[in-house]
């Protein structure tokens, strides 16, 4: 009757055991886990796109040695973004979180004004090494945009799932731990303003 008892009890703790494998309770690690790789992804192009700068202000400089002010705004954001400490506490930290967006998108602006530079030197816009860099530059940026959706993305199914029944009671109980996720706004001021456009 002991042997029977105690099997009862294994076969009850397997199928416990088997049953929260099933109700949700690795949803949020793994969610959380979507949300750090993505995030991860980001900051992956941004490094891309300051491994470029360099080649790009560089050529630049040979053929606009007079926008000096164009060229040392990109560098000097460049230099800031670089210096910036990101560590996976900063998606904790909305205000660690919304400085490194402020320095990003000085950084997108500085790049915008070089390029309009570009566009006053005709032989610049010709020169095969500009047009592959700023070809280059082009599709860090679209990747850029691609790799924030995808983070927006998790971070919403992260918040979402934490805040819901049943994730909210597996937060309560297992995951307190876990905060909710900030997410990126716009770093342009009047972004949501279209731009006028005159010729």
């Amino acid at each position: 009757m002991v042997k029977y008892l105690k099997s009862i009890k294994y076969l009850f703790i397997a199928l416990l055991l088997t049953q929260l494998t099933g109700c949700g309770i690795n949803t949020i690690p793994t969610l959380d886990e979507q949300v750090n790789a993505d995030w991860a992804q980001v900051q992956n192009n941004y490094q891309r796109r300051a491994d470029l700068i360099p080649n790009l202000v560089a050529t630049v400089k040979g053929y606009a040695a007079h926008e000096k002010d164009t060229l040392t705004a990109v560098t000097e954001a460049r230099a800031k973004v670089s210096s910036m400490q990101v560590t996976p506490e900063t998606l904790n930290n909305p205000a660690a979180f919304k400085k490194f967006e402020a320095a990003q998108g000085q950084l997108s602006g500085a790049l915008s004004r070089l390029m309009v530079v570009s566009e006053r030197y005709p032989d610049l816009k010709a020169n095969q090494q500009f047009i592959a860099l700023q070809a280059q530059l082009e599709g860090t940026e679209n990747r850029i945009a691609v790799a924030r959706r995808d983070y927006i993305n998790a971070v919403k199914a992260f918040n979402t799932e934490i805040r819901t029944f049943p994730g909210r009671l597996w937060h309560w109980a297992m995951y307190s731990d876990l905060k909710i996720k900030p997410n990126f706004t716009a770093t342009t001021a009047n972004a949501d303003v279209a731009p006028k456009v005159e010729f």
